[in-house]
């Protein structure tokens, strides 16, 4: 190998990883919203709103706390770019991607505890999000958690 190669060559393969995490992370990502979105529609059912008191609380045979969470990381590529973008300054659309993904996921587990509770409704649901692990110098990849919580609610049969 010529001098000029060997020379560049860990850039090339730190470019090749780039690209290569970027691919991977991106297909990743995508074929986790395209299972979100099947698996919204197919929730579509059970009724889920952030008000704290139910309506027609007579009609109400119970109520029960469910809870739910979900831990996403980006990929090092994004983790990558959103270091580049601090130093600018501006949104972080990686980060916002993975925080709808971690709400998402979150309330459709939610959902499903609710529905093996026979609840066909929850209310009063709030989120509340944890920093797992924070971009460093090292490490630019980040990883959060979000959990979610609610009342879900089982009407009385007609």
């Amino acid at each position: 190998m010529s001098p000029i190669i060997l020379q560049f060559l860990p850039m090339l393969i730190v470019l090749a990883l780039l690209v290569l995490g970027f691919t991977i992370g991106t297909v990743v990502e995508k074929a986790h919203l395209r299972s979100l979105a099947v698996r919204e529609q197919q929730a579509a059912d059970v009724g889920v709103v952030n008000l704290r008191r139910v309506s027609e609380p007579e009609a109400v045979e119970s109520a029960h706390l469910v809870t739910a969470d979900a831990v996403i990381a980006t990929d090092y590529f994004k983790g990558f770019a959103a270091s580049l973008r601090n130093l600018v300054g501006g949104e972080i659309r990686s980060y916002e991607t993975l925080m709808l993904r971690a709400r998402r996921e979150a309330t459709l587990r939610l959902i499903a505890q609710a529905r093996q509770l026979g609840a066909t409704e929850v209310w009063n649901i709030r989120f509340e999000t944890s920093n797992i692990l924070s971009a460093s110098r090292r490490n630019p990849a980040v990883s959060v958690e979000v959990f979610a919580f609610g009342t879900a609610v089982v009407r009385k049969r007609a």
